[in-house]
């Protein structure tokens, strides 16, 4: 629970971008394509994730764990002080590090002291890391209208309390397996798992980086206001908590496939209803296009640490590294095709993608006895 609550405050700093938006496309006067790859930039050092996931398997890296909330305060909160695209991006870049140390060793943690539960475990912390999407945009609107984009760094402070109190209750836990495996267990696994892995993730990402991130912008262009927006994607992101918390816990009993084939169905055709929707139902279908769409998240970890129970970190981290890598290219895709044809039409698209990663469901390896 306390590595969860660190995801939680971690995760709501990395949270204040969606938002904000439209708020910086206008004052950088960007494209969506530029504000696409400001955020791919922090995507990018992903790339760390299967590097530092080795080393957690080695070492402990609790202290990456410990610190990264206190440096992504600092950096997120900085966001307004800015002078530039390029100054924003570099912000951004190092943003990206910080939460690759993040969240690299952290899901290793959880996997280790879940036992058989490990479904569970990611669902908790997967949990606080979507609640944090939920009030993050909330805590960034509000920061903007009492002080502006400028003034935002006042928030930093809550991320440094954070990382005081994992230092206290972390100091003494054990940060690494006690009994790694070596690097050529994966040499298998890259073809036979996160081949298939990927192909899912990739047209599964389009959905979810559609909602998650460029909902306010579209929400704005639609003629909301930009605290309607952040409304509306707080309660996306608080129904999307709720199916984390139970999609990792149901998939313990029934399945990783079932849960995803019936997530993936169900998101595409409610974004479908979504594009039509207004007033309460489109309140409603919001909710529910949440729960299903981000209620996948435990699943990809729970599948990893299934796969590979003595390198738990690297696998994590490999995992990270192939879903920020290709988040990146899927933001500033999505950016494009909303520059082009409208991100009304590029709503559209993401939902057929998502029912296109169907097929690749069933070409996972199996692991446990209850999967079909």
């Amino acid at each position: 629970m306390t590595i969860a609550a660190g995801h939680f405050v971690h995760d709501t700093y990395t949270s204040f971008v969606a938002p904000l938006l439209p708020v910086i496309i206008e004052k950088l006067s960007l494209t969506l394509t530029m504000a696409g790859s400001l955020t791919a930039m922090m995507q990018l050092p992903g790339l760390l994730n299967p590097f530092i996931g080795y080393l957690a398997d080695k070492v402990s890296l609790r202290y990456f764990v410990i610190f990264a909330p206190a440096i992504t305060a600092t950096l997120m909160s900085s966001l307004g002080l800015a002078p530039s695209y390029w100054g924003l991006g570099f912000i951004m870049i190092l943003a990206g590090i910080s939460v690759a140390t993040f969240h690299a060793p952290a899901p290793a943690m959880i996997g280790r002291v879940a036992g058989k539960r490990i479904g569970t475990g990611m669902s908790f912390f997967m949990f606080g890391g979507e609640l944090a999407r939920t009030l993050g945009p909330l805590i960034a609107v509000w920061a903007v209208s009492i002080w502006g984009l400028d003034g935002m760094y006042r928030l930093m402070f809550l991320g440094w309390g954070t990382s005081l109190l994992l230092f206290w209750k972390l100091r003494e836990v054990p940060g690494r397996t006690q009994k790694a495996g070596n690097l050529a267990e994966l040499t298998p696994m890259l073809i036979r798992f996160f081949l298939p892995l990927a192909v899912v993730v990739f047209l599964r990402l389009f959905l979810e980086v559609c909602l998650t991130t460029y909902l306010p912008t579209y929400m704005t262009q639609q003629g909301y206001e930009l605290k309607q927006a952040a409304f509306y994607l707080a309660w996306l992101e608080g129904a999307g908590a709720l199916g984390a918390l139970l999609g990792g816990t149901i998939s313990d009993r029934l399945g990783r496939r079932t849960i995803m084939l019936l997530a993936f169905s169900t998101s595409s055709l409610l974004t479908f209803l979504l594009l039509q929707a207004s007033g309460v139902w489109l309140i409603l279908i919001l909710i529910l296009t949440g729960f299903a769409t981000l209620s996948t998240g435990p699943l990809f970890l729970a599948l990893v640490q299934d796969h590979l129970p003595n390198n738990r970190a690297v696998g994590n981290g490999l995992y990270l590294s192939i879903s920020f890598v290709l988040r990146s290219l899927i933001m500033i895709l999505v950016g494009v095709g909303g520059d082009r044809f409208g991100l009304e039409t590029t709503f559209f698209a993401s939902a057929i993608f998502s029912l296109l990663a169907l097929p690749g469901v069933y070409l996972l390896p199996k692991v446990y006895k209850f999967e079909n």
